[in-house]
């Protein structure tokens, strides 16, 4: 079932049932209102009868005759007098009783002074009437023919108009759905028109304020983050093509080369080394690309659980030295540690110490000394991180784009990379929740500050 059906008729019924309680709660009042009023009516009928009866001193048979001479009798009140023995004194219709007084309904009377209740469609009412220190009980019983027909009338009236108004809100309904969904149809047909060719294109977001312009506005951040994604796979691929084909083709052309004539032993060993290398840089690409695979998973794919931070700096440490033997790093404790909880973080190890082994080997190859220091203190919330070099530096123009995948800065001729290093620290420090900044004067030296939420906090 569509929505705007499904919203036409949960309106429909809403107001359906909201004007039947309203029908059924007038009918109601109006029932009781009537029958109310015409109990009172019977007992006037009654007190009249009587007082005629013992004040004026009417006969009865005058009385009789009255009643009889009624044009439309079969709804005339019929009063009967009886005394507190229950011998009849009066009664209107001579030959027709339409109520038997009983012993049980004459101690009724005696006990609760009056009673209602009905005896088919009649209304009867039974009461005490006391006259000159004398008691006396009255019932006076009728049809009201004139009230029910009203009643009759306006449950009629009132069906139709129910009926009526059922139709009408029908359409109401169907209607205001479809101006309520308009937006949605317009929100889908502009969805439709948006393909990967066109990611640019953006659905309107109407007044920005209702659950529809919500829904758009959250449907265009979702374009914002497809488009910039395309476009960074666009470039992502650009970028690894270039970086794979220039070792590729440098290996390939050498090697054809010293295939076309022979060679001595020494110019072998030159084209073997250059190989080497452009396979070193081809393995830490590959290398970089994984882990970046890997910092890019979501977050509730990846395993986080109880670190301490040195330890992880240090096995960081003791990788970046056991490749490069002629690096060194320092790891400097600012201040003294009070416990675990301040040293230690949920976070992944492999990728912290990815992150760590990337800002180490920079601060290190990057500096003529081939050192680097990292410095560990903590406040009450956080451990911060600083890994600082006294290397080339980074020109200002640049350092804004140093987190950029496949970046490399004017001081790529000190070292080789392949820009995939800091891009990828960031996405791991983010990954924990974490920020990462960087301080640097070109031709003093570079600081990267890290902090990240411990335990303790």
């Amino acid at each position: 079932m569509k929505i705007r059906t499904r919203l036409t008729l949960l309106f429909t019924s809403l107001v359906a049932a909201l004007l039947l309680i309203f029908a059924l709660s007038v009918y109601y009042d109006s029932s009781m209102s009537r029958e109310e009023e015409y109990f009172k009516r019977l007992k006037q009928q009654g007190v009249t009868k009587a007082n005629l009866l013992f004040d004026t001193k009417v006969a009865p048979d005058v009385l009789q005759l009255i009643y009889k001479k009624a044009p439309d009798s079969l709804f005339q009140e019929e009063v009967a007098i009886y005394d507190t023995s229950l011998n009849l004194l009066y009664r209107d219709a001579v030959k027709v009783e339409k109520v038997h007084a009983t012993r049980l309904m004459a101690d009724s009377i005696l006990a609760q002074k009056e009673i209602r209740f009905y005896l088919g469609k009649f209304q009867v009412v039974g009461f005490l009437y006391e006259h000159n220190n004398n008691r006396y009980i009255i019932t006076s019983t009728a049809m009201d023919g004139y009230g029910l027909r009203k009643q009759a009338d306006l449950r009629n009236t009132l069906l139709i108009a129910f009926s009526g108004a059922i139709v009408f809100i029908l359409f109401v309904g169907r209607f205001l759905a479809m101006k309520a969904l308009d937006p949605v149809s317009s929100l889908v047909e502009k969805v439709k028109s948006i393909t990967a060719t066109n990611l640019d294109l953006r659905v309107d977001e109407g007044n920005r304020k209702d659950e529809i312009a919500a829904l758009a506005i959250t449907f265009n951040e979702m374009l914002d983050r497809l488009e910039k994604s395309f476009d960074a796979q666009k470039y992502f691929v650009s970028n690894i093509s270039h970086e794979l084909r220039t070792p590729l083709t440098a290996m390939l052309a050498e090697m054809q080369l010293t295939l076309q004539k022979e060679r001595d032993i020494d110019d072998y060993k030159d084209t073997i080394v250059n190989s080497i290398s452009d396979t070193q840089k081809l393995i830490r690409l590959s290398n970089s690309l994984l882990d970046l695979a890997k910092a890019n998973y979501d977050q509730t794919e990846i395993a986080f659980k109880t670190i301490r931070i040195d330890e992880v700096l240090l096995d960081a440490r003791n990788d970046v030295l056991h490749n490069n033997p002629t690096y060194k790093i320092n790891i400097v404790f600012e201040k003294e540690i009070d416990g675990d909880g301040y040293i230690s973080i949920k976070g992944n190890e492999y990728l912290l110490k990815v992150a760590f082994i990337n800002l180490m080997e920079n601060g290190c190859k990057f500096s003529h000394s081939k050192q680097s220091t990292v410095s560990i203190s903590y406040t009450e919330t956080h451990i911060k991180l600083n890994f600082s070099d006294s290397g080339v530096g980074i020109n200002n123009k640049e350092i804004d784009h140093i987190f950029t995948p496949f970046y490399r800065g004017s001081n790529k001729k000190f070292a080789d990379g392949n820009g995939i290093g800091l891009f990828l620290t960031q996405k791991i420090i983010l990954l924990h929740e974490g920020t990462i900044e960087v301080e640097s004067q070109e031709g003093e030296g570079t600081i990267f500050m890290i902090q990240l939420e411990h335990l303790q906090a």
